[in-house]
């Protein structure tokens, strides 16, 4: 099977049909540009995505990512980013085995293909000049064999005519055997000439046209392979990173599987345990027994005149229910006895104690952190402070380490005085020794703060017998002021009852009962615009979407004081909800 024996008279088809060929070739060289081209925008996209996100720096982002869960999520981020890195390999090696080689050999092809039908071209040329001069050779021996036939007549002709002289007989003659001889002359020219042609048609149909065509089936033979090579790199391309594909996703099984419900159920308890004790039980009231209503008759008086004090409520506090959350508040609940409201003045915690814990809760309003993380529970206070000793340890260690080897430099310096002066030392030394101290008296700071929560963080036991809200009450009854605001390192205060601070009541005619403080009205409404945790003490969590009411504006600081029901309201900034101010309510302004 030859393209020279069975294709001879085929030259132009051959000629378009590698053509054709060419353009296969650079069809897929197209499709695998096109195809690197998606591998790298995938790519791209893939780790746009898995930067997207990806945690914030020194943002709460990152202390979400302590949760097993969230790690694995993490992983799967990063396995991702890896899973990108692959198709990057997948385009870089397509673009090098397969794009790059291909143009090179599409452009070799191309000037092969034009040198072979170039001789192809060249030999026709050749047979067609031979097929030229062969007819030419044989016109001319045509024409000659006629000029001769007409000389020879005419001789004839002359030599019967007897009024023609012999003198033009002769040249008759003469002219006959003239183009006899000429018409002998062209046979014979003729005859090499067809010889020639003969032979170089035989040449051009049986050696030249083979060879060529021969060398032009090669060549597209050698085409074929190549495009077959190329497809079978572009697939071996893929299956190379078929492994550490899979290793990825096994890598994103792997960090699903390490997912641990309880381990991320004990890391809620370790970020918002409070160090709180629960209420104790509220005692029941006996209303049906008749009760005096002046101060001479009450519980007050009757334990003066016994001298001894006597717990009404069995050891159990009613005032302080739980941490941080308002009294219920109705107006339509009974009026309660002395008794009760003087238990629950003793034991109740002051609004405002003093200037600085006015001054702290207007900072902790703007969202400002004391040093001390005063404003934190205990258990999370005790945890931050106990994290910030570590960090400062840490930095004392440092400073350390470099301050032992400047000393060991120094040291060197003193006893090799060629590789140094010693002198030079003094002030990085002196300067890190300051550094110590400083971070020492920070942690000595810190280590105050966190051994006065842990000494005020009592067991179980001891905490619910401090909650029960037990009081004696003496011959000449005493309360509480005011809360004492003892002072911390950093100026911040302390709760604490102290016997000195309690001074004698007079004894004067209280009114009956203490009307309860009457909530604020309403003076609109407003609607969240988005989701705010509320976790500073104040304020309050709200929902985007979730509708509340106003009931006191903007003064100028960005927050707005808004409630949910009767017993949660606080502040929300601003600019975190819409609000709708009702004309008719006191004081509301005109605009929404």
């Amino acid at each position: 099977m030859s393209w020279g024996t069975e294709l001879w008279d085929q030259f132009d088809n051959l000629e378009k049909h590698t053509q054709w060929g060419i353009d296969i070739l650079e069809k897929y060289i197209k499709f695998v540009k096109e195809r690197t081209e998606i591998e790298l925008s995938y790519a791209k996209q893939l780790r746009n995505l898995s930067k997207k996100y990806q945690p914030k720096k020194n943002s709460r982002e990152e202390e979400e990512y302590r949760y097993t869960a969230c790690k694995a999520f993490l992983s799967t981020l990063n396995e991702t980013n890896d899973y990108a890195g692959q198709h990057e390999v997948v385009s870089e090696n397509m673009t090098s085995q397969i794009t790059m080689g291909l143009a090179r050999y599409v452009q070799e092809l191309k000037q092969e293909r034009k040198s072979h039908f170039h001789d192809g071209r060249k030999a026709q040329q050749h047979i067609e000049t031979c097929w030229k001069q062969l007819e030419s050779s044989k016109r001319r021996f045509e024409r000659d064999c006629k000029e001769a036939d007409r000389a020879q007549q005419y001789f004839e002709k002359m030599d019967a005519d007897i009024n023609v002289t012999k003198a033009d007989v002769e040249k008759a003659r003469q002219q006959a055997q003239l183009r006899h001889q000429m018409a002998e002359e062209s046979k014979a020219d003729y005859s090499s000439i067809l010889q020639k042609f003969n032979h170089e048609q035989r040449e051009y149909y049986y050696t030249h046209i083979p060879t060529i065509f021969q060398k032009i089936q090669e060549m597209e033979e050698r085409r074929i392979v190549r495009l077959g090579e190329s497809m079978k790199t572009y697939a071996e391309v893929d299956r190379q990173v078929i492994p550490i594909i899979g290793k990825c996703l096994d890598g994103i099984v792997k960090a699903a599987e390490s997912i641990d419900q309880k381990n991320d159920s004990q890391l809620v308890i370790e970020a918002y345990k409070s160090g709180f004790e629960p209420p104790g039980d509220i005692e029941f009231e006996d209303y049906t027994q008749p009760m005096k209503r002046t101060v001479s008759e009450n519980s007050l008086s009757n334990s003066r005149g016994e001298g001894k004090a006597e717990p009404k409520f069995g050891g159990k506090s009613k005032g302080k229910l739980w941490p941080f959350i308002k009294k219920n508040k109705s107006p339509k609940q009974q009026k309660e006895p002395l008794s009760h409201r003087f238990n629950e003045f003793m034991t109740s915690k002051p609004k405002i104690h003093c200037f600085r814990s006015l001054k702290r809760g207007l900072s902790l309003k703007l969202g400002a952190t004391p040093e001390d993380f005063s404003n934190l529970p205990p258990e999370q206070r005790r945890k931050k402070l106990q994290q910030k000793v570590d960090e400062l340890n840490k930095d004392i260690q440092k400073e350390v380490d470099q301050r032992d080897a400047i000393t060991k430099m120094k040291d060197v310096y003193l006893k090799n005085p060629q590789m140094g002066d010693p002198a030079s030392l003094d002030h990085k030394l002196t300067e890190v020794s300051q550094n110590i101290e400083k971070l020492r008296l920070e942690a000595q700071k810190f280590e105050a703060w966190l051994a006065e929560v842990e000494g005020r963080l009592p067991a179980r036991g001891e905490q619910a017998r401090r909650q029960s809200g037990l009081y004696d009450v003496q011959t000449t009854p005493t309360v509480n002021n005011c809360a004492q605001a003892r002072e911390s390192p950093d100026g911040s205060y302390t709760e604490e009852q102290s016997q000195e601070s309690e001074v004698k009541v007079l004894a004067v005619d209280f009114d009956d009962e203490f009307d309860d403080e009457e909530p604020l009205p309403a003076i609109g409404t407003c609607k969240a615009l988005y989701t705010f945790d509320g976790q500073n003490e104040g304020t309050i969590s709200v929902v985007e979407g979730e509708t509340l009411y106003v009931i006191e504006e903007d003064k100028g600081d960005g927050w707005t004081r808004i409630r949910r029901n009767e017993d949660e309201e606080g502040y929300v900034p601003t600019s975190y909800v819409e609000v709708y101010l009702d004309k008719n309510a006191k004081g509301a302004k005109t605009y929404i």
